[in-house]
């Protein structure tokens, strides 16, 4: 709502801007009302947008959610707090009640052993030294043991560096070590602190000004201004490291291609613009490869299919991706093949059926599951084992589904969703199954897919910088932090490694520091998944 003026410095400025159009003449007081006109239109306009924008907003909530899925999920959340407050007031599940008769053998939960990656400490509570009857000394006999899981917050601890200066009494020379090198030279932050922040930003969705709120209550002081500034420093620092793996990436005979909007602030207008987040991954393990996978990505301002181009102007072979048009300038070359994506091609028919159960889309449902359920059983197999099986079995139920699908065109209308879900299949028909002819590639482009999860979570935490430089950060940091996690590797534990070697490390052997090529006393702790 507009404010009404409501003290006298607000009625003073009013009697002196009175004053001031009184003195204008006739012509400039005409000029002035006109232009106060055309910005109150102006301003109208604007808030007509604005309730529109609002309108459309509310209407596609409407049609992705919909009323009765909207109290859906209010009745599960309820319910999900009924099942809390009544499982708080039950005795823990591993506790059984003295009076309770001790379940059979075959009824007993096992308790799963705590981890044995997990330190251990140990409280010895013994009895005392003589015996409570005659007082004899007592001998250990044996021990009852039982482990319970505490947690410990994670600390801070202070490293004082010192380094003394030695004389040499013969000659009075003066001797001193030369000071160890420091990630961020200056900086207070060491390369596990370092790690940490980066690691909590990208990959667990806590923006710098909650991570600072966190750090003071443990009474450490740290602005959210002075740990951009080391994001801004490590991603620098990184950058050799992030171009080997995009080296390594492109040389490689087959990459899963895809891409995310990210709205970046447009500091001139006070809007955001849409810019995009590219992933390239390299990984053949499905088709029995050993050799390591690696994510690389990539940021640019706009999506125009000259970015594509220019990350894979090295490479040679199979790009993997969905149907986007912008791909298409890769392929005219022969340099790369396109191999399409089952899932894309999937959802469709899958939005259709769960809108309006359309026998149709079940069919189509079912026979691409059953082209699914060939790849279950070959995963990890060779290239060669992969495309014995394609050829005998996926190839004829494919060459069916091509005829159904045309067959079914025709009998359904020009306009409708159906039509367009079918035609999409259709038209990229030699994409979609080139798969069957080539062992090492995949049914679909779930692989990129995939390494697009964590940026589309944590995309809030890290944009509107007001300029493009926090998008080239974030592509950064999710090619070593992705890449770690693709090799079961530890994400914060491998940025640690990287940011204490890589300052002292020559450029020509930044390639050590790739998670696969750390030596075994260099490589981080592995990444224990839960079971």
């Amino acid at each position: 709502m507009d404010q009404l003026p409501d003290d006298v410095a607000t009625l003073k400025r009013l009697v002196i801007e009175r004053d001031a159009l009184a003195r204008l003449t006739a012509q400039e007081l005409e000029t002035s009302r006109a232009q106060l006109r055309t910005e109150r239109e102006e301003l109208h306009t604007e808030r007509l947008l604005v309730q529109k924008l609002k309108l459309q907003i509310a209407r596609l909530k409407r049609m992705q959610f919909g009323r009765s899925s909207e109290r859906h999920d209010e009745r599960i959340a309820q319910l999900e707090l009924i099942v809390e407050e009544l499982e708080s007031n039950l005795p823990p599940q591993d506790e059984t009640h003295k009076s309770d008769p001790p379940p059979s053998d075959k009824t007993k939960p096992a308790r799963k052993p705590l981890p044995d990656h997990l330190p251990r400490e140990t409280q010895e509570h013994a009895p005392a030294c003589g015996c409570p009857h005659c007082g004899t000394a007592l001998k250990r006999l044996g021990e009852d043991v039982c482990e319970h899981l505490e947690y410990i917050p994670e600390h801070f601890k202070v490293i004082r560096t010192v380094r003394p200066k030695m004389s040499c009494p013969k000659c009075s020379a003066v001797v001193q070590a030369q000071a160890p090198s420091r990630p961020i030279p200056k900086s207070i932050a060491g390369a596990g602190l370092l790690a940490h922040v980066a690691v909590s930003k990208y990959l667990d969705h806590l923006p710098l000004y909650r991570q600072s709120e966190i750090y003071a209550r443990q009474g450490i002081d740290l602005e959210r201004s002075t740990m951009a500034g080391w994001i801004g420093a490590i991603s620098e620092l990184v950058a050799p490291l992030v171009d080997e793996v995009g080296r390594y990436v492109v040389a490689g005979t087959k990459i899963h291609a895809d891409d995310t909007p990210v709205p970046v602030l447009d500091p001139g207008r006070g809007t955001t613009k849409t810019a995009r987040l590219w992933t390239y991954v390299r990984d053949d393990r499905p088709a029995g490869s050993t050799d390591p996978p690696a994510a690389w990505y990539r940021y640019t301002p706009t999506r125009e299919g000259s970015h594509p181009r220019a990350h894979l102007a090295k490479f040679e072979g199979i790009l993997q991706a969905d149907g986007f048009s912008g791909f298409n300038g890769l392929y005219e070359s022969g340099q790369i093949r396109e191999a399409g994506c089952w899932a894309h091609a999937r959802r469709k028919f899958y939005e259709l059926f769960e809108a309006n159960r359309s026998p149709v889309a079940k069919e189509a449902l079912d026979r691409i599951q059953a082209a699914y359920a060939i790849e279950e059983g070959i995963r990890g197999k060779l290239p060669a084992e992969r495309l014995a099986v394609r050829q005998r079995d996926a190839v004829p139920l494919l060459a069916g589904l091509q005829s159904w699908m045309r067959t079914t065109l025709a009998t359904v209308s020009a306009k409708s969703e159906l039509a367009a879900a079918i035609n999409y299949s259709l038209k990229r028909w030699e994409a979609l199954t080139r798969y069957s002819q080539d062992g090492s590639i995949e049914i679909d482009n779930n692989t990129a897919e995939r390494a697009l999860k964590g940026p589309v979570l944590g995309r809030k935490n890290w944009l509107f910088a007001g300029s493009h430089d926090g998008g080239e950060r974030a592509a950064a940091m999710y090619s070593l932090l992705e890449t770690a996690k693709l090799n079961g590797i530890d994400p914060e534990a491998y940025l640690r490694r990287v940011l204490q070697r890589i300052a002292d490390l020559p450029v020509n052997r930044i390639s050590e520091l790739l998670p696969w090529n750390l030596t075994d006393e260099q490589a981080p702790e592995p990444m224990r998944l839960a079971a």
